[in-house]
C-alpha cells in the first residue's frame, strides 16, 4: 500500500474540510515530506483522484472579495473513513511494507480506541515472528552472516531489522497500555495539524501549482 493515501485521507479527517494547501502544510509540519512520498504534486493528485473515487467530496469555493482563484475544500465522505481506517489498520500489522507507511500509522494511532491499537501491534509482532521463523529456516543469525559470503550481511540486515521493530512495538505496547497518549473515545485529542494561517516553521517554501487550488 502507499502512505500517501492514509496520509492524505488521515489529514482532511482531522481538520474536517481541508484545502489542499492545508493538507500539504499539515504532511510538511509532520516531516512526511522527508520520510515519505507525500511531495506537493502527490498530494494533490492524491486529493483529486480520492474525490473521483467517492472517498472525499469536492466543495467548490466561491473566491474571496480580495480576488484570487476559487479553492477547493475536502471533506471526507463515509467511504473515504471506511479506507481510513483500513489502511490504517493495515499498516500497524503488516510488516511486509516501507517504513513510511508504518510512520504513517503511528501517527494515526490514537484514531482508534485504546484495546484495539494494542491488539493490532500484538498481531504485528506476531507476523514479525512468523516472518523471522520462515527466514531463519535458511539462515541461522547465531552462525553470523559469513556463512553466506557477503550475502549473509543482507539477510543480517533484515533480521536485525525485525528484531529492533519488534522490540521498539513492544515497546510503544507498555507505554499504551500504561496510559500514555489519549485515544478515540477517551476525551479531547491531540491537535496535530495547524490552523488557518498559523505559521509552520517546518514549511519548503517550494511553490506548486496546485498550492492555489
Amino acid at each position: 500500500m502507499s502512505a500517501i493515501r492514509l496520509l492524505v485521507l488521515g489529514a482532511v479527517r482531522q481538520h474536517g474540510r481541508a484545502h489542499g494547501y492545508q493538507v500539504r502544510n499539515d504532511l510538511e509540519y509532520w516531516g512526511a515530506h522527508e520520510w515519505s512520498n507525500a511531495k506537493p504534486g502527490s498530494i494533490y493528485h492524491a486529493l483529486k483522484q480520492m474525490a473521483k473515487q467517492g472517498l472525499l467530496h469536492a466543495h467548490e469555493i466561491a473566491p474571496s472579495t480580495a480576488g484570487g482563484p476559487p479553492r477547493t475544500e475536502y471533506e471526507i465522505t463515509d467511504k473515504g473513513t471506511e479506507e481510513f481506517l483500513a489502511l490504517l489498520r493495515t499498516s500497524l500489522t503488516s510488516y511486509d511494507q516501507k517504513m513510511d507507511v508504518q510512520s504513517a500509522g503511528i501517527g494515526f494511532i490514537v484514531d482508534l480506541p485504546r484495546g484495539e491499537a494494542v491488539a493490532l501491534l500484538k498481531e504485528r509482532i506476531r507476523r514479525i515472528g512468523e516472518w523471522r521463523g520462515a527466514v531463519t529456516e535458511h539462515y541461522v543469525p547465531e552462525d553470523g552472516p559469513e556463512q553466506l559470503g557477503h550475502i549473509g550481511e543482507i539477510m543480517n540486515l533484515w533480521v536485525h531489522t525485525a528484531d529492533a521493530d519488534a522490540e521498539w512495538t513492544r515497546g510503544l505496547i507498555e507505554r499504551i497500555e500504561r496510559g500514555a497518549y489519549t485515544f478515540a473515545g477517551e476525551g479531547e485529542p491531540f491537535v496535530g495539524v495547524l490552523g488557518e494561517g498559523e505559521k509552520n516553521p517546518y514549511a519548503t517554501g517550494t511553490p506548486h501549482p496546485g498550492d492555489r487550488g
